[in-house]
């Protein structure tokens, strides 16, 4: 198998991530506008209902099946039995799921003006399960899965404003959010069969298969739980105007936090790979990289989010969000500790099979969170959910952390890291100035934005590379061979 760049494919899967994020951002601008506020409520309340059975339906299967799968991606006859294995199981869990969700809707009364929407939200579990999108993760295809995801967004917004002109018209909006998710799986489903032979089996080694699975699952739900609990408590505690400013300070964390964990996951199938086969030399020396990458690319992403969090609120929500300038900063931090936290998870506990670790301590930091939200929230409101949900992303990392430490620990304590760490601080004491001098300078908001975010990414290379620093001194050797023509 040839080997990809981890550099090319960060890019594109960080292409991938904006333009997930980006999306509803050109479309929700347009539908707010046009659908009645009742039929907002019925899409929103039928997608997140509909996330639920998602959930089940996935039962983890992603993470484990990339772990375990990654090992085997040179030999088509192990990987396509595992692939079909992991597909039937998948299968199956997606039956349950369905079953689940159909029962719910004959069961529950209340549930019947939003059964269409959610049956067509409902297409999502379906199409997620043949889209067997592990399969392209674990042999590192983030070029084939760039190119499709840019080609059916774009075709989902032509749709969009062909198709949703009414108040009426949520169903329409609705179909075409699972088609920009979903429709593509179709083409991943055909496009597999270039990798390896992957259909039904009954030979499923469900006793081998089904335990980290269910560990892993186990753990997705209480990520979940927890994340959502955020809003849920603080609606419960205060009022929907609390929630609208809150939501609207995760929205654009979310977009931000997105953008540097997509540049970072492509390394997920290789670290799995190399430990699989055990590579530990190779692994360590990857697993460095990833976190030295990661301590230059996260805290100028929240510096820079702090330093403009108000211009960011006025452009993408308006005057009337911004008393959630400081919820935005205060949550801003957590994206260095949530980051970290991911590479720890992802990159260190799942590949040496310790996934039971990190579904004990996603438990810890769920109920610790819980309980900072009852403690917060009655004395800061929203500033207190943000609050909350920087501790708990810290206490995760340390537990993920010390889950790993014989691994991270040497990493971690290295001259080359503490180096990393040292330079991207001083480089964001550069970005810190530029941003107040544009402040003071520029009245422009537009203007003064653009500006801040350019001149701060050149300010902090240039200080990177006065540094001497490897990973900005490798990048812009690329940069420079690619200009040379090399």
């Amino acid at each position: 198998m040839k080997k990809k760049s981890l550099g090319v494919n960060a890019l594109l899967n960080g292409l991938r991530s904006a333009l997930n994020l980006i999306f509803p951002l050109i479309t929700f601008p347009y539908v707010s506008r046009v659908l009645s506020v009742d039929g907002m409520g019925i899409y929103n309340f039928s997608n997140t209902y509909v996330n639920y059975f998602v959930l089940i339906a996935g039962l983890g299967v992603a993470t484990y099946a990339v772990r375990e799968g990654a090992k085997y991606r040179d030999d088509k006859e192990q990987i396509s039995e595992f692939a079909s294995q992991i597909f039937t199981i998948n299968m199956f869990s997606t039956l349950i799921a369905y079953i689940l969700l159909i029962g719910s809707l004959l069961i529950f009364s209340n549930l019947r003006n939003y059964v269409t929407c959610i049956l067509v939200f409902s297409l999502q579990l379906f199409f997620t399960t043949i889209g067997t999108e592990w399969l392209y993760t674990i042999y590192e295809e983030y070029q084939y899965i760039t190119v499709r995801s840019i080609a059916f967004k774009i075709i989902s917004i032509v749709l969009l404003f062909l198709l949703v002109h009414s108040p009426n018209d949520y169903l329409w909006y609705a179909a075409i959010t699972v088609f920009a998710s979903v429709g593509s799986n179709i083409l991943n489903y055909i496009h597999a069969k270039s990798f390896c032979k992957i259909k039904l089996v009954k030979d499923t080694n469900w006793k081998y298969h089904l335990k980290p699975i269910l560990i892993i699952f186990a753990s997705a739900v209480a990520i979940t739980l927890y994340v959502s609990s955020d809003t849920t408590i603080l609606g419960l505690l205060k009022n929907d105007y609390a929630v609208g400013i809150y939501g609207v300070a995760v929205k654009i964390y979310t977009i931000v936090s997105g953008l540097i964990s997509g540049l970072l996951v492509v390394t997920i199938p290789r670290l799995a790979m190399l430990i699989g086969k055990r590579k530990v030399r190779e692994y360590n020396h990857v697993l460095q990289e990833v976190i030295n990458s990661l301590s230059i690319l996260g805290l100028p992403a929240a510096v820079g989010l702090v330093m403009l969090s108000q211009e960011v609120i006025l452009i993408i929500a308006g005057k009337k969000y911004l008393n959630g300038t400081l919820s935005l900063q205060i949550i801003t931090w957590a994206l260095i500790f949530s980051n970290y936290s991911t590479i720890f998870n992802q990159c260190v506990l799942i590949p040496l099979k310790r996934e039971s670790k990190a579904l004990r301590n996603t438990v810890i930091t769920g109920l610790i969170n819980v309980g900072l939200n009852f403690i917060f929230i009655p004395l800061w409101s929203y500033d207190g959910t943000a609050l909350s949900t920087v501790i708990a992303e810290f206490m995760v990392m340390f537990l993920n952390g010390w889950s790993g430490r014989d691994y991270i620990g040497p990493i971690l304590k290295s001259r080359r890291t503490f180096k990393s760490m040292v330079d991207s601080i001083i480089g964001c004491m550069g970005i810190v100035v530029v941003c107040i001098l544009l402040k003071i300078g520029i009245p422009s908001l537009i203007l003064r934005t653009a500006l801040s975010v350019v001149l701060s990414v050149i300010m902090y290379g240039a200080i990177l590379v006065f540094l001497k620093n490897e990973i900005a001194l490798e990048y812009l050797d690329k940069v420079t061979n690619r200009l040379k023509g090399h």
